[in-house]
């Protein structure tokens, strides 16, 4: 009887505990090169910090913050992303991902807010690689709306040691990212 009743929520909990594929993680934080290709514009550069933290089985919190420098203007950009996601794990190394964020663009002269929508897969390619595809959309209210992809891997040396890398393609910019990631 004993077994039973320690058996009992364990059973009822286990719709509920499921978590990342095997192989993904979504405790994680990163730091690197960031730079912008931009149509009609000069070119940005400069650095980045990213991370994301598992709050619970399937839900996780994400941010990143980037100050890039245009080419040949003394004029920089700082870039602050905030925002939440969800991962359901579709097969043993395959997760359905999506996310949603607040985005604030910040110049000397005035700031720009808005969000992003963003669904896709992420999955553990090999036991040494890890990569996803994403689709979104970018809008505010300061800002006119935009739908873009991303593409990302990461190429880990250890269990907590990898390099990643992330593309994103919009409209008129293409935005990329590589450096060094800690997983946890």
């Amino acid at each position: 009887m004993k077994n039973s009743l320690f058996a009992l929520p364990l059973l009822l909990a286990a719709p509920f505990a499921a978590s990342a594929a095997d192989g993904v993680s979504y405790n994680y934080l990163e730091g690197g090169y960031t730079a912008a290709n931009l149509d009609n514009s000069p070119d940005t550069d400069g650095w980045a910090v990213k991370g994301s933290a598992a709050i619970a089985p399937n839900f996780h919190l994400f941010g990143s913050y980037d100050s890039q420098e245009v080419d040949n203007i003394n004029f920089d950009i700082d870039h602050l992303v905030l925002g939440v996601g969800y991962n359901h794990t579709l097969t043993s190394q395959v997760d359905l991902l999506s996310r949603v964020a607040y985005e604030r663009y910040q110049t000397d002269p005035q700031d720009f807010n808005g969000y992003s929508a963003e669904v896709g897969v992420r999955a553990a390619l090999t036991r040494n690689l890890e990569g996803y595809a994403l689709a979104g959309w970018e809008d505010g209210s300061d800002y006119d709306g935009d739908f873009y992809g991303r593409l990302g891997a990461q190429v880990k040396f250890s269990p907590n040691w990898g390099l990643s890398g992330d593309v994103k393609f919009a409209d008129n910019d293409t935005q990329w990212f590589i450096g060094p990631r800690f997983t946890w």
